[in-house]
Formats: C-alpha cells, structure tokens, sequence
C-alpha cells in the first residue's frame, strides 16, 4: 500500500492536492493500492465533497479525525426528513433562506439552524444549536452524525470546548477535549495530549511492513510524527516547491525552505525524494553533495500527466490567450491584465480568458472594470479544462514561483505556446526558448511596471513575428514526455524498487 499525507484540500485547492489527485489515478492504472491521508479540520465542508471534486475516489481518503470511527467518508446523504424526525413531539417552525434552514420551538428559548449542501435540496451538512442566544453545539453529517462540537459563553463569544466523534452506531468513538490552543484526546484505552500524538497514533495503527510506501507531500507539521512511527515501511518526500531561499545561500550554508528542512536533515530515514522536474532534480543533487556530502536517491516524477494530445477540432481562435490558476496574491493574474490591456493597442483583437477561483477574483473584476476590458478580458471561473486549451493560440503565465505548473503541462499537451518568466521550475521545463513561447527574464530590483511591460512586450512578439504553427508543434513534441503511459513507467520503476 502506497500511503500519502496531506493537510489539507479545498474547493481552490494548491497544486499539491491536484498532483496528489494526478498519482492517485497513475497508482491505480498500474494497479498500486493507496491511500491519501488528510489531517486538517473541515467545519465548513464535508471532505468527500472536495476530494471527490478532483477525482479521488471515496476508498481512496482516510481523514484522520473519522480514521478512530467505523463511520466512512462519504457524501452528505442526510436529510432535513431525519433530522425533523430526531425533534420528537416538540412543536416547530420551519423556515428557509438559501442553504439556511432554522427551526424554531413552541414554548423554548431554542432554535436550530441547518446549513445545507446547496440552496435548494435537502441535504443537511451542519446544524447549530442556539438556546437562550448562546451557540451550545454543532452537529456534523455525511449519512450519519460523524461528529459534534460543544460550546459554552465565554468573554461574550462562543467558546469551543470539545469535540465528540461518533460511530455510525451513535455511540462515541473518542474525545477531542480544548482549551484555548491546548487539545487533548481521549480514547477509552488512552490518552494523547497533542494533535501530533494522534497524528502519530493513526500511523501506528496502520501496522505499516518493509512492503508499504509511505509518501509525505507536506512535511512541516507532522513529518517528524510521520516519520518516527512509519517504521518498517519506506518513507519518500514528495518536494512540491523550490526547495530553498537563493537569497540566503552561500558557498558554505544554504537555507532550506522550512517544508523540507526537517526531510532533508533526516535524509538517513528517507528512502527517496520525488521531484517534477530533471532541473530540481540535477540542483538538489548538487546541494545535498556540496552542503552535506551526501548522494541520496533523488527521482523526477511528473505530478501531473497527459491521457492523450488535444487536437482543435476547426481551428484556434485568433489572438486569445487564457491563463489559469488559482486567483492569488502570487499568480500576479493582474499584471496579464494589464499586459493584455497595452498589447490591444498594438494587435486590435487580442483577447485573454482567466480560469479559475480564488480570493483576488473582486480586485481583478475591479480592475477589469476601471480599465474597461470586459469586451475581451473575462473571468470564465473554476471549469473542467480538458477541453478547453485547444481552442486558443497560447498560454500566459505571470506566476514568479512553480514548482511544475499542472496547467502548464495541460497546456503543452494542447499544444500552446507559453508566454512566463524565466523562474524555477515549471516554466523553465516547458518553455524552450523561442521555439514554444519565451522566458522573461526577472530579477529583484524589476517593479512590476517593468514587469507588465515585458510581458506586454512578448506577448505582441509572440502575435506579430512568432511562428505560431512551428511553436504549437514544438509544444505537442514536449508534451510527449507527459503522456500518462511514460509516467506510470517512471512509478513502476521507482515502487519495483522499494517494495
């Protein structure tokens, strides 16, 4: 069994879940058992919803807070009709808003409010209880009660004291006791005082052999836990991001990112790194020889895959261009706009397409508007792209770190040219300079309006001088690289040799 741990995922999620999502279907094509384990706490969303909303499978998730339960993850399947059916006698009304269902009781200072999966069915994912104006307690459902929290009135706010995860019985599995940032966890047979002793429990009762592979994909919290109880099993380190701080690294020291740090003074334990890219791979090779005098195994896996070439069926649209991301702070989507809104006045029906969801998506809508590019700047939201890269000319990015860059493999396989900065290391791995795109090149001491310009600049040359067809050929070429038969070879090769 491959087992593989992460915090946690979302509705957005990081490209870590997404290449997480990508393994999980190569394990399961080459026939490889796994699980990915989550460890984060959900309260607004019931974790199947997400997991299953990038393709994991349900028997594929363990969650370590229902892993103590017999309960399974699953879709919300509760309803509004057993929920009512728990009031016994008790006089209600009913009444709805949106996703919100409250009830109120004839004769009691107490009302309920039931938060639903969606606005108009009748699956209920929470319920709060709320006697005399104070919260009291929140129930949790998927097809049963996984778990409840308990408050009481504290400096005027509801205070969470505790956690009480239950069976699908009702009866209670075990405790999760608060106080403040202080937790303790009780278990008929135990009791663990830090979320990283129950962390370290879960991977003690996966009674783990010299035959299982344990895959840590975050490592900052609980990989020291992860690591101490995975014994006899192999332990790989799956390095998402670069690796290190080039600011603070010198002939004699180098600064590590605080992900790792930890993964790689441990590289005794660590049977194997991954990384997605042969230019990670050859530089950390070099660091771990010069710094510390080491050649630990270091393999260059894809986190992504192509199940095939994307052909446009009658012809690109000409000039568009289409970005996607998560809509952050550090993908810099703003500077494409802004770039796109200049090269308009050099190529009259340029166009750019913004896919994606995320916290910057009212400052860019803001910013669409004042610069009155609606006509050909749009925000197309979170979509299933497939389908959808081969009907453009290319691809930008403004992204100063990536680590690979999914949508930059989806776009290559499309055969998109790609217009980004020359940074580590997705970019770098799919942009053959002047033959499928260009690399700005970035430093510093450029301020973005520097910044904007070139991109500006570039994406005219790409329009105006650009062999387009040469370079959406050169990036089907690539693409090959990434064709999910080729990356299952590399899993083959690497599990052959752990298990």
């Amino acid at each position: 069994m491959i087992y593989n741990f992460n915090l946690g995922i979302g509705w957005a999620s990081s490209g870590v879940e997404y290449a997480q999502a990508y393994r999980a279907g190569v394990l399961r094509q080459i026939g490889q058992k796994a699980k990915f384990i989550f460890t984060d706490m959900f309260p607004r969303d019931n974790i199947e919803h997400m997991t299953a909303n990038i393709g994991f499978l349900d028997s594929e998730i363990i969650w370590l807070y229902t892993f103590f339960t017999d309960g399974r993850i699953a879709p919300v399947t509760y309803t509004l009709k057993k929920l009512e059916a728990t009031f016994g006698n008790r006089r209600f009304s009913r009444s709805r808003e949106g996703a919100r269902v409250k009830y109120e009781f004839e004769g009691a200072n107490l009302y309920y409010m039931a938060y639903m999966v969606d606005e108009t069915g009748d699956r209920v994912h929470r319920v709060e209880m709320v006697s005399g104006g104070c919260l009291i307690r929140k129930d949790y459902f998927t097809y049963c009660r996984i778990y409840s929290e308990y408050y009481a009135p504290l400096d005027n706010q509801a205070h969470l004291y505790l956690r009480r995860f239950f069976n699908e019985d009702g009866s209670v599995a075990y405790e999760e006791i608060l106080d403040g940032d202080a937790v303790m966890y009780q278990f008929p047979d135990r009791l663990l005082c830090s979320k990283k002793e129950l962390v370290g429990y879960l991977v003690s009762r996966l009674n783990l052999t010299e035959k299982d592979v344990v895959i840590i994909d975050r490592a900052s919290d609980f990989g020291q836990i992860i690591m101490k109880n995975a014994l006899p099993a192999r332990v790989g380190i799956a390095v998402h991001a670069d690796h290190f701080n080039d600011g603070n690294t010198d002939e004699n020291n180098i600064l590590w990112n605080n992900f790792y740090e930890y993964a790689f003074s441990q590289h005794k334990h660590v049977s194997f790194y991954i990384v997605s890219t042969d230019a990670q791979n050859k530089l950390l090779r070099e660091q771990f020889q010069k710094y510390i005098g080491i050649c630990p195994q270091i393999v260059t896996i894809p986190v992504g895959s192509l199940d095939e070439l994307k052909y446009p069926e009658s012809g690109r649209k000409r000039h568009s261009l289409l970005t996607a991301s998560r809509l952050a702070g550090e993908k810099h989507v703003d500077w494409l706009v802004e770039a796109v809104v200049e090269a308009r006045k050099t190529i009259g029906d340029i166009s750019l397409d913004i896919y994606g969801k995320g916290g910057e998506e009212g400052r860019l809508r803001e910013l669409i508007a004042r610069g009155k590019c609606e006509e050909y700047v749009h925000l197309k939201g979170q979509y299933k792209m497939d389908e959808v890269y081969k009907n453009y000319e290319a691809y930008v990015s403004a992204s100063t770190s990536e680590g690979f860059g999914l949508t930059l493999m989806e776009a290559i396989g499309s055969g998109l040219p790609i217009v980004g900065f020359d940074v580590p290391y997705g970019n770098q791995n799919f942009i053959d300079e002047g033959k499928n795109g260009y690399k700005i090149p970035i430093n510093d001491k450029m301020d973005k309006k520097e910044r904007v310009r070139k991109l500006t600049e570039c994406i005219i040359r790409l329009f105006t001088e650009a062999d387009l067809d040469g370079f959406h050929q050169h990036s089907y070429r690539r693409a090959g690289a990434y064709l999910t038969g080729e990356v299952e070879k590399k899993w083959i090769n690497l599990l052959s040799r752990m298990i």
